[in-house]
């Protein structure tokens, strides 16, 4: 494994292979993919970023869905990846339907964990107010906040791991990258889900507020190529809550477009 810095990200480059991709979400780090890496230990190059403003990564001015989008692709430029499978979480998910539309020719597949469109528009105002929070406060409230929140209850009461790693994770963002994240998620369109050709895997938790099984549903019913798996007692941090259902998913859809 290596950590490179590629267009101003931190990166982490793990394997030779078939390139893949994976976005994290709002409050995540390149660590959210962490309990997958032993899926893609033979054949693949599985690239990392943390996203401008997230983890180790510096930012500078307004993020938007669409700067990450235009970062990410000059990024594999810079790796020499001309086509990868895309990996994505939460605002992950909507940074990789986008590129599937913009840049189709690069994505192989979308492996789309805790799915979102675009935020509702209650839930964009609470974004906005998130971030002057995290700017005004710093993260520790929000992290504890998000803990409750966004897990499921079985995560709470059983898997105490996934309840710190959540806390962690959130509790040491930079606040004001953060909070500009948030913003960056407020302004967030959808893209044309139609449009989007290549292979799709959609998976969210029944107990998932953020992202949830009716919005999976809805998504893959416009996608040419989807496939939609629900899983059982799971909050939002699905890579996280439920790795061993999480990775039998990814890895059964990773064998199925392999040669994609």
């Amino acid at each position: 494994m290596s950590t490179q810095t590629v267009e101003r990200m931190a990166v982490e480059v793990d394997g030779e292979g078939t390139p893949v991709v994976m976005v994290h979400g709002l409050g995540g780090t390149s660590n959210t993919f962490t309990p997958q890496m032993g899926l893609f230990r033979n054949g693949y190059r599985v690239i990392r970023p943390d996203l401008p403003g997230s983890g180790r990564s510096p930012h500078t001015g307004e993020l938007s869905i669409s700067g990450f989008v235009a970062t990410l692709a000059k990024a594999c430029r810079v790796l020499g990846v001309d086509k990868a499978h895309f990996v994505g979480h939460s605002l992950g998910t909507i940074v990789c339907q986008h590129m599937a539309m913009e840049h189709p020719a690069l994505v192989r597949s979308l492996s789309l964990f805790g799915p979102i469109a675009e935020p509702p528009d209650a839930a964009r105002k609470g974004l906005k107010d998130r971030a002057a929070k995290a700017r005004a406060e710093g993260m520790a409230d929000i992290a504890d906040a998000i803990v409750q929140a966004a897990t499921a209850a079985e995560t709470k009461e059983k898997n105490p791991l996934a309840v710190a790693l959540v806390r962690e994770m959130v509790m040491r963002q930079p606040a004001d990258g953060y909070a500009a994240t948030c913003e960056a998620l407020a302004g967030a369109s959808a893209a044309d889900a139609a449009r989007i050709r290549c292979p799709v895997l959609l998976v969210t938790g029944d107990e998932d507020g953020v992202a949830p099984a009716s919005g999976a549903r809805s998504m893959g019913e416009k996608m040419e190529k989807a496939r939609t798996k629900i899983l059982n007692r799971c909050g939002h941090w699905t890579t996280f809550e439920k790795v061993e259902d999480v990775n039998r998913e990814l890895r059964d859809f990773m064998a199925s477009v392999r040669t994609a």
